[in-house]
Protein backbone atom coordinates (compact mmCIF):
# COMPACT_ATOMS: atom_id res chain seq x y z
CA UNK A 1 0.00 0.00 0.00
CA UNK A 2 2.84 2.52 1.12
CA UNK A 3 4.56 1.72 -2.86
CA UNK A 4 1.10 2.43 -4.50
CA UNK A 5 0.99 5.51 -2.54
CA UNK A 6 4.53 6.73 -3.16
CA UNK A 7 3.72 6.02 -6.65
CA UNK A 8 0.51 8.39 -6.79
CA UNK A 9 2.27 10.95 -4.67
CA UNK A 10 5.25 10.22 -7.38
CA UNK A 11 2.93 11.07 -10.42
CA UNK A 12 1.34 13.74 -8.69
CA UNK A 13 4.78 15.58 -8.69
CA UNK A 14 5.63 14.56 -12.38
CA UNK A 15 2.27 16.11 -13.76
CA UNK A 16 2.94 18.93 -11.89
CA UNK A 17 6.48 19.81 -13.40
CA UNK A 18 5.39 18.87 -16.97
CA UNK A 19 2.47 21.27 -16.45
CA UNK A 20 4.96 24.08 -15.34
CA UNK A 21 7.54 22.84 -18.48
CA UNK A 22 4.64 23.18 -20.06
CA UNK A 23 3.89 26.89 -18.87
CA UNK A 24 7.53 27.81 -19.26
CA UNK A 25 7.48 27.08 -22.82
CA UNK A 26 4.34 29.11 -23.66
CA UNK A 27 5.78 32.09 -21.63
CA UNK A 28 9.53 31.52 -24.13
CA UNK A 29 6.96 31.42 -27.51
CA UNK A 30 5.39 34.41 -26.04
CA UNK A 31 8.48 36.17 -25.44
CA UNK A 32 9.45 35.57 -29.07
CA UNK A 33 6.33 37.08 -30.79
CA UNK A 34 8.31 40.71 -31.88
CA UNK A 35 6.41 44.02 -32.69
CA UNK A 36 7.78 47.30 -33.67
CA UNK A 37 8.25 48.69 -37.21
CA UNK A 38 11.73 48.59 -39.47
CA UNK A 39 12.43 50.78 -42.09
CA UNK A 40 14.47 50.25 -45.45
CA UNK A 41 14.62 52.18 -48.14
CA UNK A 42 16.80 51.99 -51.17
CA UNK A 43 17.24 50.27 -54.47
CA UNK A 44 14.82 49.65 -56.86
CA UNK A 45 16.65 46.63 -57.67
CA UNK A 46 17.16 45.04 -54.27
CA UNK A 47 13.44 46.10 -53.47
CA UNK A 48 12.10 42.68 -54.86
CA UNK A 49 14.36 40.68 -52.91
CA UNK A 50 13.43 42.34 -49.63
CA UNK A 51 9.92 42.65 -49.85
CA UNK A 52 9.70 38.79 -50.80
CA UNK A 53 12.00 37.99 -47.61
CA UNK A 54 9.15 41.35 -45.74
CA UNK A 55 6.72 38.69 -47.26
CA UNK A 56 7.45 35.81 -45.47
CA UNK A 57 8.69 37.42 -42.24
CA UNK A 58 5.31 38.45 -42.02
CA UNK A 59 3.69 35.68 -41.41
CA UNK A 60 6.03 34.37 -38.19
CA UNK A 61 6.28 37.92 -36.88
CA UNK A 62 2.84 39.31 -38.02
CA UNK A 63 3.05 42.02 -35.35
CA UNK A 64 6.16 43.75 -36.96
CA UNK A 65 5.50 45.97 -39.94
CA UNK A 66 8.30 46.48 -42.29
CA UNK A 67 8.19 49.47 -44.71
CA UNK A 68 10.29 49.55 -47.97
CA UNK A 69 11.12 52.54 -49.55
CA UNK A 70 12.28 52.71 -53.09
CA UNK A 71 14.44 56.17 -53.39
CA UNK A 72 17.73 54.44 -55.17
CA UNK A 73 20.46 53.69 -53.81
CA UNK A 74 22.22 57.06 -53.45
CA UNK A 75 18.66 57.94 -52.03
CA UNK A 76 18.55 55.41 -49.82
CA UNK A 77 21.99 56.05 -48.30
CA UNK A 78 21.12 59.78 -47.73
CA UNK A 79 18.07 58.56 -45.32
CA UNK A 80 20.10 56.03 -43.79
CA UNK A 81 23.02 58.95 -43.15
CA UNK A 82 20.72 60.88 -41.01
CA UNK A 83 19.69 57.67 -39.21
CA UNK A 84 16.26 57.76 -40.53
CA UNK A 85 16.16 54.33 -41.48
CA UNK A 86 17.24 50.84 -40.09
CA UNK A 87 18.24 49.13 -43.45
CA UNK A 88 19.27 50.15 -46.70
CA UNK A 89 19.24 48.15 -49.84
CA UNK A 90 22.27 48.92 -52.14
CA UNK A 91 22.84 47.88 -55.81
CA UNK A 92 26.41 48.99 -55.41
CA UNK A 93 28.71 49.44 -52.48
CA UNK A 94 28.79 52.52 -50.42
CA UNK A 95 30.27 55.80 -51.67
CA UNK A 96 33.26 57.52 -50.00
CA UNK A 97 30.75 60.32 -49.85
CA UNK A 98 28.25 58.77 -47.93
CA UNK A 99 30.64 57.20 -45.76
CA UNK A 100 32.21 60.26 -44.37
CA UNK A 101 28.24 61.84 -44.02
CA UNK A 102 27.48 58.20 -41.90
CA UNK A 103 30.69 59.23 -39.81
CA UNK A 104 29.38 62.25 -39.08
CA UNK A 105 26.05 61.36 -37.93
CA UNK A 106 27.61 59.02 -35.84
CA UNK A 107 25.85 55.97 -37.94
CA UNK A 108 28.01 52.63 -37.86
CA UNK A 109 26.60 49.93 -39.91
CA UNK A 110 27.66 46.47 -41.81
CA UNK A 111 27.59 45.72 -45.59
CA UNK A 112 26.12 42.29 -46.04
CA UNK A 113 25.60 40.80 -49.90
CA UNK A 114 22.77 38.63 -50.90
CA UNK A 115 22.66 37.94 -54.36
CA UNK A 116 24.04 38.53 -57.60
CA UNK A 117 22.60 40.47 -60.53
CA UNK A 118 22.91 41.30 -64.14
CA UNK A 119 21.84 44.30 -65.83
CA UNK A 120 19.52 43.44 -68.83
CA UNK A 121 20.18 45.87 -71.85
CA UNK A 122 16.53 45.84 -73.26
CA UNK A 123 14.69 46.85 -77.38
CA UNK A 124 10.77 47.31 -78.34
CA UNK A 125 9.66 43.61 -79.56
CA UNK A 126 9.32 45.34 -82.78
CA UNK A 127 13.38 46.40 -82.92
CA UNK A 128 14.43 43.44 -85.73
CA UNK A 129 17.96 44.78 -86.40
CA UNK A 130 19.41 44.42 -83.25
CA UNK A 131 21.00 41.05 -82.12
CA UNK A 132 23.71 42.20 -79.71
CA UNK A 133 25.59 45.13 -78.75
CA UNK A 134 29.66 45.18 -77.88
CA UNK A 135 31.03 47.28 -75.05
CA UNK A 136 32.33 49.43 -76.92
CA UNK A 137 29.14 50.15 -78.84
CA UNK A 138 27.49 51.03 -75.68
CA UNK A 139 29.87 53.18 -74.99
CA UNK A 140 29.42 55.22 -77.96
CA UNK A 141 25.81 55.45 -77.37
CA UNK A 142 26.16 56.19 -73.84
CA UNK A 143 28.85 58.28 -72.96
CA UNK A 144 29.31 62.24 -72.37
CA UNK A 145 30.49 62.48 -75.41
CA UNK A 146 27.51 60.97 -77.61
CA UNK A 147 25.35 63.80 -76.41
CA UNK A 148 24.04 65.81 -79.25
CA UNK A 149 25.90 63.53 -81.52
CA UNK A 150 25.04 60.24 -81.56
CA UNK A 151 21.20 60.56 -82.39
CA UNK A 152 20.21 57.83 -84.71
CA UNK A 153 21.11 54.02 -85.32
CA UNK A 154 22.72 53.73 -88.34
CA UNK A 155 25.68 55.74 -86.65
CA UNK A 156 26.07 52.70 -84.16
CA UNK A 157 25.95 50.38 -87.59
CA UNK A 158 25.58 51.77 -91.46
CA UNK A 159 22.92 49.00 -91.79
CA UNK A 160 21.03 50.07 -88.57
CA UNK A 161 18.01 52.48 -89.29
CA UNK A 162 18.11 55.90 -90.00
CA UNK A 163 15.75 56.34 -87.21
CA UNK A 164 16.45 58.47 -83.93
CA UNK A 165 17.33 56.17 -80.34
CA UNK A 166 15.24 56.68 -77.39
CA UNK A 167 16.83 56.29 -74.77
CA UNK A 168 15.92 54.69 -70.79
CA UNK A 169 17.35 54.41 -68.07
CA UNK A 170 17.62 54.59 -64.01
CA UNK A 171 17.94 58.33 -62.64
CA UNK A 172 21.50 59.24 -61.46
CA UNK A 173 20.44 57.99 -57.68
CA UNK A 174 20.35 54.79 -58.30
CA UNK A 175 23.27 52.19 -57.74
CA UNK A 176 22.22 50.24 -61.02
CA UNK A 177 23.11 53.74 -63.19
CA UNK A 178 26.03 54.36 -61.16
CA UNK A 179 26.96 50.21 -61.94
CA UNK A 180 26.23 50.51 -65.36
CA UNK A 181 28.20 53.80 -66.10
CA UNK A 182 31.40 52.78 -64.33
CA UNK A 183 30.92 48.95 -66.32
CA UNK A 184 30.43 50.89 -69.66
CA UNK A 185 31.51 54.33 -70.20
CA UNK A 186 34.61 53.55 -67.71
CA UNK A 187 33.43 56.14 -64.96
CA UNK A 188 30.66 55.72 -62.41
CA UNK A 189 27.97 58.35 -62.72
CA UNK A 190 29.07 59.57 -66.29
CA UNK A 191 26.39 59.41 -69.32
CA UNK A 192 25.11 61.47 -71.70
CA UNK A 193 22.11 63.37 -69.96
CA UNK A 194 19.49 63.62 -72.89
CA UNK A 195 17.63 59.74 -71.88
CA UNK A 196 14.67 59.45 -70.23
CA UNK A 197 15.08 58.96 -66.13
CA UNK A 198 13.17 57.31 -63.81
CA UNK A 199 13.63 55.41 -60.35
CA UNK A 200 11.04 53.27 -61.04
CA UNK A 201 11.65 50.46 -63.17
CA UNK A 202 8.27 50.30 -64.36
CA UNK A 203 8.34 53.48 -65.63
CA UNK A 204 11.13 52.51 -68.02
CA UNK A 205 9.53 49.05 -69.25
CA UNK A 206 6.43 50.80 -70.58
CA UNK A 207 8.73 53.40 -71.94
CA UNK A 208 10.79 50.97 -74.02
CA UNK A 209 8.07 48.37 -75.01
CA UNK A 210 5.82 51.38 -75.91
CA UNK A 211 8.33 52.96 -78.34
CA UNK A 212 9.81 50.69 -81.71
CA UNK A 213 13.01 53.21 -81.22
CA UNK A 214 13.87 52.82 -77.71
CA UNK A 215 16.86 51.42 -75.78
CA UNK A 216 17.45 50.92 -72.18
CA UNK A 217 18.98 48.89 -69.53
CA UNK A 218 17.85 47.71 -65.93
CA UNK A 219 17.90 45.07 -63.51
CA UNK A 220 17.59 41.63 -64.99
CA UNK A 221 14.29 40.93 -62.21
CA UNK A 222 12.78 43.66 -64.05
CA UNK A 223 13.03 42.08 -67.23
CA UNK A 224 11.89 38.93 -65.84
CA UNK A 225 8.76 40.05 -64.91
CA UNK A 226 7.81 41.90 -68.16
CA UNK A 227 9.66 39.31 -70.95
CA UNK A 228 6.42 39.08 -73.25
CA UNK A 229 6.82 43.21 -73.36
CA UNK A 230 10.76 43.48 -74.30
CA UNK A 231 13.33 42.05 -76.23
CA UNK A 232 16.72 40.90 -74.26
CA UNK A 233 19.90 41.63 -76.13
CA UNK A 234 23.47 39.72 -75.33
CA UNK A 235 26.84 41.93 -74.69
CA UNK A 236 29.75 40.92 -76.40
CA UNK A 237 32.05 39.97 -73.42
CA UNK A 238 35.11 40.17 -76.23
CA UNK A 239 35.00 35.92 -76.79
CA UNK A 240 31.10 35.55 -77.41
CA UNK A 241 27.54 37.53 -77.02
CA UNK A 242 25.82 36.53 -73.96
CA UNK A 243 22.66 37.37 -72.42
CA UNK A 244 22.51 37.32 -68.65
CA UNK A 245 20.62 34.57 -67.36
CA UNK A 246 20.96 32.69 -63.33
CA UNK A 247 23.30 30.62 -65.32
CA UNK A 248 25.55 33.49 -67.10
CA UNK A 249 25.85 35.99 -64.12
CA UNK A 250 26.85 32.99 -61.56
CA UNK A 251 29.26 31.31 -63.60
CA UNK A 252 30.69 35.00 -64.45
CA UNK A 253 30.42 34.77 -68.58
CA UNK A 254 28.01 37.51 -68.62
CA UNK A 255 30.30 40.41 -68.16
CA UNK A 256 31.04 43.11 -67.36
CA UNK A 257 27.40 43.73 -66.44
CA UNK A 258 26.94 41.32 -63.18
CA UNK A 259 27.49 42.38 -59.71
CA UNK A 260 26.56 41.47 -55.91
CA UNK A 261 23.72 43.36 -54.31
CA UNK A 262 23.75 44.24 -50.66
CA UNK A 263 21.97 45.42 -47.35
CA UNK A 264 23.45 47.81 -45.03
CA UNK A 265 22.76 47.57 -41.35
CA UNK A 266 22.89 50.31 -38.62
CA UNK A 267 24.42 49.65 -35.82
CA UNK A 268 21.99 51.25 -33.52
CA UNK A 269 18.91 49.19 -34.74
CA UNK A 270 20.11 46.32 -33.38
CA UNK A 271 19.49 46.48 -29.98
CA UNK A 272 15.92 46.24 -31.24
CA UNK A 273 15.34 42.49 -31.02
CA UNK A 274 12.61 42.96 -34.32
CA UNK A 275 15.49 44.35 -36.81
CA UNK A 276 18.05 41.44 -35.40
CA UNK A 277 15.53 38.89 -36.06
CA UNK A 278 14.64 39.94 -39.53
CA UNK A 279 18.32 40.06 -40.65
CA UNK A 280 18.91 37.02 -39.58
CA UNK A 281 15.58 35.64 -41.23
CA UNK A 282 16.42 37.51 -44.10
CA UNK A 283 20.48 35.88 -44.56
CA UNK A 284 18.51 32.38 -43.86
CA UNK A 285 16.17 33.03 -46.90
CA UNK A 286 18.25 34.99 -49.55
CA UNK A 287 19.40 31.86 -51.37
CA UNK A 288 15.62 30.43 -52.46
CA UNK A 289 13.76 33.86 -51.85
CA UNK A 290 16.65 35.67 -54.44
CA UNK A 291 15.78 33.40 -56.90
CA UNK A 292 12.13 33.33 -56.76
CA UNK A 293 12.30 36.91 -58.22
CA UNK A 294 14.80 36.62 -60.79
CA UNK A 295 17.99 37.20 -59.30
CA UNK A 296 20.88 34.72 -58.65
CA UNK A 297 21.91 33.19 -55.00
CA UNK A 298 25.53 33.72 -53.38
CA UNK A 299 27.58 30.13 -52.62
CA UNK A 300 25.93 28.69 -49.47
CA UNK A 301 29.27 29.38 -47.63
CA UNK A 302 29.14 33.31 -48.45
CA UNK A 303 25.74 32.97 -46.42
CA UNK A 304 27.30 31.41 -43.91
CA UNK A 305 30.20 34.18 -43.48
CA UNK A 306 27.15 36.87 -43.86
CA UNK A 307 26.06 35.21 -41.01
CA UNK A 308 28.67 35.14 -39.03
CA UNK A 309 29.77 38.73 -39.49
CA UNK A 310 26.05 39.63 -38.70
CA UNK A 311 26.32 37.99 -35.22
CA UNK A 312 29.53 39.30 -34.27
CA UNK A 313 28.23 43.22 -35.54
CA UNK A 314 25.56 42.60 -32.96
CA UNK A 315 27.84 41.31 -30.32
CA UNK A 316 29.85 44.89 -30.75
CA UNK A 317 26.92 47.04 -30.84
CA UNK A 318 25.21 45.80 -27.52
Amino acid sequence: MKKIVTSFVLALILIACGEKKETNDTAQNETAALSGTIKVDGSSTVFPVTEAVAEEFRSIQPDVKVTIGVSGTGGGFKKFSRGETNISNASRPIKDKEIAACKENNIKYLELEVAYDGLAVLVNPENTWVDSFTVEELKMIWEPAAQDKIMKWNQIRPEWPNEEIHLFGPGVASGTYDYFTEAIVGKSGSSRGDFTASEDDHVLVQGIAGDKYSLGFFGLAYYSENADKLTLIGVNNGTEVVKPSLETVKNGTYTPLSRPLFIYVNSTSVSSPEVVEFVNFYIDNAAELSKDVGYIPLPSENYTKQKENFKAFVESNK
